[in-house]
């Protein structure tokens, strides 16, 4: 069981409109999004998109968090506020621990996913085992692979969905073209602290982010599969993704959050140097010892 003694918090990334749900997650080899090796703390991230007439929630957390993610949301979103749901990878506890419990104790007019049959992924015991019904009457709402939802009655505002172009299972990114935000899910979550307190926003003057770093956690965690396949393909649809939005914010699922122009095309560069990296016609597949740290 992961331990909480770091307090949650809020954290605003575009007044009344985009926020933060912060929970701290501390790395002692148990959390796998991250390194064995990897010490300190880390933030396990939910996001609150919100407009004067609805609200809609990325991910949901890990059940430990529950409490503290339903008192985030009730202090941002008003009595009876529509909310929904996007988990942006179905098989994933931190995605879609809190499916159920949220969707007892909020207004929640529905949950985005990929799959019609997704209520049953979410049933965690929270109220089925006490005779409720809340995921029989959950509306699910299927999305395809790359389509635009609106935020609100007014449908001003639109989020882009589409398939992660580098994942290891379903995976959902999402840019909220008001913000200038890309919300990546697993991707871009190698920045963590040596404290709970931070600093969980990066900038030129702490960022840790080198080649060296990010391929090492790639191969030390879900993308250990990178080294020695065909990774032309993932460059240029990662290239395409840094090429039609205006990303002026990379939001993960854990960690810190990339903010600037200047950062953001870091990552990007980065990335794209540790993929050409990994290659096959540069460097070949092998057998890694499951203790092994590349």
């Amino acid at each position: 069981m992961l331990n909480t003694p770091a307090p949650s918090s809020v954290a605003t990334l575009a007044e009344g409109r985009l926020h933060a749900l912060h929970n701290p997650l501390e790395l002692d080899g148990r959390v796998s999004a991250y390194p064995a090796s990897a010490r300190g703390w880390s933030m396990a991230n939910c996001y609150l998109l919100v407009e004067d007439d609805a609200a809609t929630l990325l991910d949901t957390g890990y059940a430990i968090h529950e409490p503290q993610i339903r008192r985030q949301i009730a202090s941002l979103v008003g009595p009876g506020q529509p909310l929904s749901l996007f988990p942006l990878r179905l098989n994933e506890f931190m995605s879609i621990n809190n499916v159920e419990t949220l969707a007892a104790h909020f207004d929640v007019e529905q949950c985005y996913t990929g799959n019609p049959d997704a209520r049953w992924w979410f049933d965690f015991g929270a109220t089925s085992d006490r005779g409720q019904k809340v995921l029989e009457n959950l509306k699910i709402t299927v999305v395809s692979r790359a389509e635009e939802l609106a935020i609100g009655r007014s449908g001003t505002r639109i989020l882009d969905v589409f398939q992660a172009p580098v994942r290891l299972i379903s995976t959902r990114w999402i840019y909220d073209r008001a913000t200038k935000t890309l919300f990546t899910s697993d991707m871009f979550t190698h920045v963590w602290r040596d404290t709970p307190a931070g600093p969980w926003f990066v900038d030129a003057g702490n960022d840790p982010t080198t080649f060296d770093h990010v391929r090492s956690f790639l191969l030390n965690t879900r993308y250990w599969w990178l080294e020695g396949v065909r990774t032309g393909p993932l460059r240029e649809g990662v290239k395409k993704v840094f090429e039609t939005f205006d990303i002026e914010t990379l939001a993960p699922g854990y960690g810190a959050i990339i903010r600037g122009r200047g950062q953001v095309e870091k990552q990007f560069r980065v990335f794209d140097e540790v993929l050409a990296s990994l290659d096959g016609s540069v460097t070949r597949s092998r057998y890694v010892d499951r203790d092994e740290e590349r």
